[in-house]
C-alpha cells in the first residue's frame, strides 16, 4: 500500500512537472504593451489575501441637463464621448416620453455638445435642422419616429484607420428601419450615407450600436443588440471596409451567468489598445415586492407599471467587462455602477446607462495626474428633463491586483518583454509594500532580481520604476521567458509595463 501511494505520488509530481514545463515551453509575449491587471490571462496563481477586486468610479457633477424643447425626459441614455484635436465632443439622443405606449412628444433627434476640458459642456447652435420653426438647436440628425421606427442612434468614431478617406474621417452605423446603415462624416457635424443599402441586417439594433477602428487587429469591429431566446444580449461583427460585414456572433461570457445586457459600451482601452473594454448596462425585472415598493418615486413607478410592468420594476446598472480577442469577455458581475444613495432620480429603468468613450480629464485634486471621465444617465423619464452625470476614475484603475494588510503573492504565467526598466501603476498605504521578483520559467529566482535584492515600493503613482539593489536596469533578460512573483499588503497593483530606459 506504501509502495502504491509512492508511485501515485510519483506520476502526480510527474504530472504536475510536465504541465508546468509545458506552460513555461509557451511564454506569453508581451513586447513592451501595457498589461492591466483585469482578468487571470497572465496569472498562474495567487497565495494568502491577495485577489483581482472590480474598483468603481467616483461620481462627481452634472455634465449636462437635457432641459431644451428639442431634449426631454428620456435623453442621453446612448451618448458618445470623444477628445478630437484638443476639445471635447459629445452625442446624444434625445428623447421625451411620459409613459409607455404613448407617443413621444418630439421625433428622435441625435444632438451635439462640446467642451473643453470634459466637466464644463455647452450645446451650440449649428444651424442645420428646423424645430418649431427655428434651426437654433444642437440638432444633427433627424428622424420620423413613428413612420418606420427609425431610431437615430448613431456611435461616432474618428477613424485611425491610415487609409480612411478625408471625407470618412468619422464614421457611425444608424439603424433606419430596423437595419444598420453606414455613414460618413467629414468634421463630424454633416452626416451621409456610404451605401444605398444597410451594411447589418441580422439583429434587433434598438439600442446603441457601435463600430470602431481596432488598430491591433487592423479591422471595424461592430458591437450591437439582439435577443437570445429571449433575452437581451450582444453579437459582434467584423469588415475590412466598414461595408461588408461578416456574420455575426455572440458574445461569450465564461464563467458568468446568463444576465440581460441592454447596452454594451466596447472600446479598445486607449492606453493599451489589444484589450476592449465594456461598459454594458444590465437589465433585471426584479418584480414587485417591499423592497421595490421602498425605492425612489414609487407614485411614478405605478403610474409606469400601470401601462407596462416592466416599465415599472425593471431596474438597471453599470457593468464592467474586458476582452482580448473581441468574441470572449471576462465580465464581472458586481455592479461598476450601482444606482446610488440619492433620493430622487435612480432606481428607474434607463438609469446608470454608461458613455460609449473614455476621456483624460484634469483631477479636482492639484497636482494629481488626470483622471479618466466617463459619463452615467440619471432621472430617466422622471419629469421634462433627464440628466447625465461624470464620473472620474484612475488611469488603469477598473480592476485590481489588490491585497489586504495580512497581505500574500501572486505569479504569473511565462512571459517575454521588451525594454529595460519594469514601470508599475500601483497604490499602497502608509503601511502597504509591494515587492517585485523576476524568476525564470522555472520559477527559479534570477540572481539579482530576486525578493531580497527588490527594493520596496510603496507610495502611490502612474509609473513608479522597480528597482532591485544593483538599480532599475532588466534589460538583459528581455526575449527570455520570465515569471513575475510580486509580493503585496495593502496595497493594489493596476498595471504594469516594461519601457525603454534604464540605470
Amino acid at each position: 500500500m506504501k509502495s502504491g501511494r509512492l508511485v501515485f505520488a510519483f506520476f502526480l509530481l510527474l504530472g504536475t512537472t510536465a504541465a508546468f514545463a509545458a506552460s513555461a515551453a509557451e511564454p506569453i509575449a508581451l513586447a513592451s504593451r501595457r498589461e492591466l491587471l483585469v482578468d487571470d490571462y497572465l496569472i498562474e496563481r495567487t497565495t494568502g489575501e491577495v485577489a483581482l477586486r472590480l474598483n468603481q468610479p467616483t461620481p462627481r457633477e452634472l455634465a449636462l441637463v437635457f432641459d431644451q424643447p428639442w431634449e426631454g425626459n428620456s435623453c442621453g441614455a446612448y451618448n458618445t464621448v470623444i477628445f478630437d484635436e484638443g476639445r471635447y465632443r459629445m452625442y446624444y439622443l434625445t428623447y421625451s416620453q411620459v409613459l409607455a405606449g404613448e407617443p413621444p412628444s418630439h421625433p428622435i433627434f441625435t444632438c451635439y455638445a462640446e467642451s473643453t476640458d470634459g466637466i464644463h459642456w455647452t450645446k451650440p447652435e449649428l444651424g442645420q435642422y428646423e424645430f418649431n420653426g427655428s434651426k437654433r438647436n444642437n440638432i444633427i440628425m433627424w428622424a420620423g419616429y413613428e413612420k418606420d421606427r427609425s431610431e437615430p442612434i448613431i456611435v461616432p468614431f474618428k477613424d485611425p484607420n491610415p487609409d480612411c478617406r478625408p471625407d470618412e474621417r468619422y464614421k457611425a452605423l444608424v439603424n433606419m428601419r430596423r437595419t444598420l446603415w453606414a455613414l460618413k462624416s467629414a468634421d463630424g457635424l454633416h452626416w451621409a450615407l456610404m451605401s444605398n443599402e444597410a451594411v447589418l441586417t441580422k439583429g434587433k439594433f434598438d439600442s446603441q450600436n457601435l463600430a470602431f477602428w481596432d488598430p491591433v487587429r487592423r479591422e471595424y469591429r461592430a458591437y450591437f443588440r439582439d435577443f437570445r431566446d429571449g433575452s437581451r444580449d450582444i453579437r459582434t461583427a467584423t469588415s475590412k471596409d466598414f461595408l461588408h460585414w461578416t456574420e455575426p456572433n455572440w458574445l461569450e461570457y465564461p464563467g458568468a451567468p446568463r444576465q440581460q445586457l441592454y447596452t454594451n459600451g466596447i472600446m479598445p482601452y486607449y492606453r493599451a489598445p489589444h484589450l476592449l473594454v465594456g461598459f454594458p448596462a444590465r437589465y433585471i425585472e426584479r418584480g414587485w415586492s417591499d423592497s421595490m415598493r421602498a425605492l425612489p418615486e414609487l407614485e411614478h413607478r405605478k403610474k409606469r407599471s400601470a401601462v407596462s410592468d416592466r416599465e415599472g420594476m425593471a431596474v438597471t446598472d453599470g457593468l464592467f467587462m474586458t476582452s482580448r480577442d473581441g468574441l470572449r469577455f471576462h465580465r464581472w458581475n458586481e455592479a461598476f455602477i450601482r444606482p446610488g444613495l440619492r433620493g430622487t432620480d435612480n432606481w428607474a429603468y434607463g438609469d446608470n446607462y454608461q458613455s460609449w468613450g473614455l476621456v483624460e480629464t484634469k483631477s479636482a485634486i492639484p497636482d494629481a495626474p488626470n483622471d479618466i471621465s466617463l459619463y452615467a444617465t440619471e432621472g430617466y423619464w422622471l419629469g421634462k428633463a433627464n440628466k447625465l452625470r461624470r464620473f472620474t476614475i484612475r488611469q488603469d484603475g477598473f480592476v485590481s491586483m489588490h491585497a489586504s494588510f495580512a497581505g500574500g503573492s501572486f505569479t504569473t504565467k511565462p512571459l517575454t518583454f521588451q525594454g529595460q526598466q519594469l514601470v508599475l501603476n500601483f497604490a499602497t498605504s502608509a503601511a502597504g509594500t509591494i515587492r517585485v521578483e523576476i524568476q525564470d520559467a522555472e520559477g527559479r529566482p534570477i540572481e539579482g532580481y530576486s525578493l531580497a535584492d527588490a527594493g520596496e515600493v510603496f507610495g502611490d503613482q502612474l509609473d513608479r520604476v522597480a528597482t532591485w539593489k544593483h538599480g532599475r536596469d532588466v534589460g538583459k533578460l528581455a526575449g527570455r521567458p520570465i515569471r513575475l512573483h510580486v509580493t503585496m499588503s495593502d496595497a493594489d497593483l493596476y498595471s504594469f509595463q516594461f519601457q525603454a530606459g534604464g540605470n
